[in-house]
């Protein structure tokens, strides 16, 4: 895989990783919020039923009495809405009674007044306006009358939020006594009671809870983010050296510092596919370092490694940017000269041959032979080049060596 389309897809992978990252963390402190919202509204239902039940004991005590009487005093009124309220005792104190209903609002008025809860007794049909329903209990009313046994909204009453629940109520026998005359049967629902109380401030704090739910989580994520990025760039920079070193590796000749003939050689066929296809020139020099192997065998192999680095120092001088040169055989050097005609090729070889000649590598005296062709009309292979510059290598050598030839 070539190493840009590696790093790209290294880049996308870091992407990828910061981003699920991102969406996990973000689905975790989501799902915290949604969860907390969900408690405190169970809370608000378990509140309600405990308040509404606690209300729904004391209407029964009092329904089971058929009402209580109070000793009437200032303030206490008479329910014009039953026949002979008032009884007087045999001292003269008058005592009016107290139905569930109207005990029910009186307890909803001292709870109200202290901030705590609204009770509200109500029915599609009162015998009291007092239990007129309002719109969210009208609507529960007709859902409890297709067998919905509760009903709650969170809504907002003269600018602050309420939890409001409402729960049916069912004609009893005590409750014949008041509403026979409506039509109600036992068992059937006559009405609701509803409990509403204030939950803003818990609001605020759900609100407050969900901006710090946010801020912690945009911190928390920006930083496991960046870690996560920070640590996987590096172990990706880490990854791209090393492809990159194995590339150089595999490309360069350890020795010399010149491409290697595997690298070098596609170099080469590339740039004679190239000229080909334009039909601009290309020639090719092999140069030879003569007499090679008796360097080895006399001197040693370390001076014979010192005469392939000055012999391949000697030809990088006469490079060109475009020019391509690489380590061909053991001490075999091939010169590829884009944009070059045979004359031109001539004389870099022969100002390369005189160079080395001039050269010495570790006292010992360095000449080379230098083969030399340029890519003539019918050449379709670049083996073809190949095989007629290490001809021409070949004549230079039998010619005596330290020359060049052409072909």
């Amino acid at each position: 895989m070539p190493l840009k389309k590696e790093i790209k897809l290294y880049k996308r992978y870091i992407l990828t990783v910061c981003l699920t990252v991102t969406l996990a963390l973000s689905s975790t402190f989501l799902g915290i919020n949604i969860r907390t919202r969900q408690l405190i509204q169970d809370e608000n239902f378990i509140q309600a039923r405990a308040l509404l039940n606690s209300v729904v004991v004391a209407f029964k005590w009092n329904a089971s009495y058929d009402g209580v009487y109070v000793k009437k005093t200032a303030g206490v009124h008479s329910n014009k809405f039953l026949k002979n309220p008032d009884i007087t005792d045999t001292e003269g104190n008058v005592y009016t009674i107290r139905n569930p209903d109207i005990m029910t609002q009186e307890i909803s008025v001292l709870a109200e007044k202290d901030g705590l809860f609204r009770f509200h007794i109500t029915s599609l049909k009162p015998l009291n306006p007092v239990n007129t329903p309002d719109a969210f209990e009208r609507e529960a009313l007709k859902l409890f009358e297709q067998g919905t046994r509760e009903f709650a909204i969170t809504d907002v009453i003269r600018g602050r939020r309420f939890f409001r629940f409402i729960a049916p109520l069912f004609v009893e026998k005590s409750c014949l006594g008041c509403h026979k005359q409506q039509g109600y049967r036992l068992g059937e629902v006559r009405g609701g009671i509803s409990v509403s109380f204030d939950v803003e401030n818990t609001s605020e704090r759900l609100t407050q809870n969900l901006i710090m739910i946010v801020i912690f989580g945009m911190l928390a994520t920006l930083s496991l983010v960046g870690l996560i990025y920070y640590f996987t760039k590096r172990f990706v920079n880490k990854i791209v050296l090393a492809r990159q070193e194995i590339e150089h590796l595999a490309t360069i000749d350890g020795l010399t510092g010149l491409y290697n003939r595997r690298y070098g050689t596609g170099r080469f066929e590339e740039e004679v596919i190239r000229t080909l296809r334009v039909g601009r020139p290309l020639s090719c020099l092999m140069v030879d370092i003569d007499h090679f192997k008796l360097v080895n065998d006399r001197f040693g192999h370390p001076v014979g490694d010192e005469v392939l680095k000055t012999a391949a120092a000697c030809i990088t001088e006469v490079l060109r940017q475009y020019d391509i040169l690489y380590r061909y055989g053991g001490e075999e050097f091939m010169l590829v000269l884009p944009e070059t005609e045979l004359s031109n090729a001539e004389k870099i070889a022969e100002r390369i041959r005189l160079m080395i000649k001039e050269r010495t590598a570790t006292g010992i005296p360095i000449t080379v032979s230098v083969g030399i062709t340029t890519v003539k009309d019918g050449d379709a292979d670049p083996n073809d080049i190949i095989n007629r510059v290490d001809e021409a290598l070949y004549h230079a050598k039998n010619a005596g060596r330290d020359r060049t030839a052409v072909r």
